[in-house]
């Protein structure tokens, strides 16, 4: 469980800031002028005292120790997780020993560190029934009962939604447009009534599209076709192959458990990105098995604007059981046990064409018609300007991909066309019907992967 002299790169770092301001703030505080008494043991500790706008320095402490994740402490008044502090400290112990040097922690740092020891030791004992006597067993009669009534409001919802898709499309996709987001929002708010949150979370982009443009009455109709497909697969779900029957009951919204025999490998992390809404925070964090060549996908929550707890370095591989979700061509997997902390490492995921990668998602959407994008590594890419976007052009055949939108806004844009240089890249991110979002980068020769989200 100890990560004995193995330092973290400036990337892996960054990796973890939750949002560009804390990045940007993070890299701020990596210089030694802000720090006193910083340093770092060999378990995995990591501490210092960074001077703020009071008298009194925040005192700050990272635990890299954990396999795969990492946990903080500081007494700055952030909701950022990991603040500022976290990221400038480990960023200035990535910088390496004449920055950080090996020291014993002090009192304050220590502390903490063995009461969060304790608590996952009672957390493990608890979750091994080692610890005093087992719990009370679930009464799985009650539990049946709750599943039939959220089953029945789910069903209402779904037959609700279906009225009133019917009466939109009779009296036209120009009403929608005249009634404004307030109609999507308070059908949205029903779908929420009746338990169906991926129903409403649907329901919200849809009405979240542009209000103007040429494309817009396409891709309403295209979306309220998906919706259509979703509730009347709710509705005829005993009648479904039992995988599409999951993904139905997965794309509606209700909770499932991570049932896939585990599978140990060395789990290379290729990427991690979070993305928010009023309510909640969603990290999602793309794997990619050395021994398997399977990828697999982590998904972490944080509630009331904190950030998931979860956080993997980019770049590093670790050595972990996952567990697959139900569902056809399921991706999604629950982290299991873990036998080491994350390590560096020269595997890379093999590359596939652009044409490939188009056709990898033509055969996704077969199983799970609801899905936006699959996890794909082009080989040998390079960024090319295409008009008012960007596109990848393939070296080994007459072909590109276009950026998505979002991706030709982001900074990691730029990052990407600087490792290429003109030259092939190998890339990681997902391709969907709206193009291909780079999330990490390797070059064609020796090098780190490039985190570009």
């Amino acid at each position: 469980m100890t990560q004995q002299g193995v330092r973290w790169t400036t990337e892996q770092v960054l990796a973890l800031a939750p949002d560009a301001a804390s990045r940007t703030a993070g890299s701020e505080l990596a210089a030694a002028g802000p720090w006193s008494a910083a340093g770092s043991s060999g378990e995995g500790a990591v501490w210092g005292l960074c001077g703020g706008g009071g008298s009194t320095p925040y005192r700050t402490v990272v635990d890299v120790a954990d396999a795969g994740a990492p946990a903080y402490s500081c007494s700055c008044p952030s909701r950022s997780f990991p603040c500022e502090h976290a990221l400038g400290l480990l960023l200035l112990w990535a910088g390496g020993e004449e920055t950080v040097p090996r020291a014993e922690a002090p009192e304050w740092a220590e502390r903490w560190i063995a009461g969060r020891h304790r608590r996952e030791q009672a957390a493990n004992e608890r979750a091994g029934g080692a610890a005093g006597s087992p719990p009370a067993p679930a009464d799985p009669e009650a539990a049946r009962r709750r599943a039939e009534r959220r089953a029945e409001r789910v069903t209402a919802g779904a037959v609700e939604l279906e009225q009133r898709l019917a009466d939109l499309l009779r009296g036209g996709l120009a009403s929608a447009a005249q009634s404004g987001y307030g109609l999507w929002e308070e059908t949205a708010a029903r779908m929420v009534d009746a338990q169906a949150q991926g129903l409403a979370t649907r329901v919200r982009e849809l009405g979240a599209l542009p209000d103007t443009g040429p494309g817009r009455p396409v891709r309403v109709l295209e979306e309220c076709a998906l919706l259509h497909l979703l509730a009347r697969g709710w509705l005829r779900r005993e009648r479904l192959p039992r995988p599409l029957a999951a993904t139905v009951r997965s794309r509606i919204g209700l909770p499932a458990r991570a049932d896939g025999p585990p599978v140990r490998d060395r789990w290379l992390v290729l990427a991690q990105y979070d993305t928010a809404d009023s309510r909640l925070i969603t990290r999602r964090i793309w794997l990619y098995g050395t021994g398997s060549g399977r990828t697999a996908l982590l998904l972490s929550y944080g509630a009331a604007g904190r950030a998931p707890e979860l956080a993997l370095p980019v770049g590093l591989a670790l050595d972990a059981e996952v567990s697959a979700y139900p569902g056809a061509a399921q991706v999604r997997v629950a982290l299991g046990d873990r036998f080491a902390p994350p390590a560096p490492t020269e595997a890379r995921p093999p590359g596939t064409t652009t044409g490939r990668a188009v056709a990898r998602y033509g055969e996704a959407l077969r199983d799970d018609p609801w899905l936006d994008a699959v996890p794909v590594t082009l080989g040998r890419v390079t960024p090319a300007p295409d008009g008012d976007g960007w596109q990848l052009a393939d070296a080994d055949e007459d072909a590109a991909l276009p950026l998505t939108p979002a991706a030709c806004a982001r900074p990691g844009l730029w990052r990407l066309v600087a490792l290429s240089g003109g030259a092939p890249v190998r890339v990681f991110g997902e391709c969907g019907h709206q193009g291909f979002t780079p999330l990490a980068a390797w070059p064609q020769g020796p090098g780190e992967a490039v985190a570009l989200c």
